[in-house]
Order: structure tokens, then C-alpha cells, then sequence
């Protein structure tokens, strides 16, 4: 394995971690969006009020996005042990 091969690797790695995490980020993102609208419209400033929302809101879209998540994952392990079959 030279250097090009491992940096391949590492940079599929991140791009598989980029998009495995989308959905969950992507949804905290807009519910922090939508909290933080409501409090400037309402003037309240409960700190607390962002962590239960987004916990939820997280836990749904993870759930939902499960097998997504895992066939990213899968599809990256296959890489990669192909290329440790091959000899890279």
C-alpha cells in the first residue's frame, strides 16, 4: 500500500462519515432553526428549551434513516476489504 492508496481510503472514510451523518445533522440543523425562530419571535430565552426537541427530532430521523446509514457503511467496509483482497 503506497501513500495515494491510504489517502484514498481516508478520504472515502470521511466522505462515508460526511454522509452517514447527514440525515441526523441535517435534521438538528433545521429544528435549531425552527427553535431559535420561535424563541427571537417570542422572547424566550429557556436554554433548555433546544436540547429536548433535537434529542426527539434526532432519535425519529435516525430511525428513519437506519437502513440508509447502514447501507453507507456496509458499501464502504466492502471497499475497503476488497482493496485488502486485491492487495490494494
Amino acid at each position: 500500500m503506497n501513500e495515494a492508496d491510504a489517502l484514498e481510503l481516508i478520504r472515502s472514510a470521511i466522505w462515508t462519515i460526511v454522509i452517514a451523518s447527514g440525515p441526523a445533522v441535517g435534521a438538528a440543523m433545521l429544528v435549531g432553526l425552527v427553535i431559535a425562530l420561535f424563541q427571537a419571535l417570542t422572547q424566550i430565552q429557556e436554554m433548555t428549551l433546544t436540547f429536548v426537541p433535537k434529542i426527539v427530532v434526532i432519535m425519529i430521523v435516525l430511525t428513519m434513516a437506519a437502513p440508509f446509514i447502514g447501507g453507507q457503511i456496509y458499501s464502504f467496509t466492502e471497499q475497503a476489504y476488497s482493496r485488502i483482497e486485491k492487495g490494494f
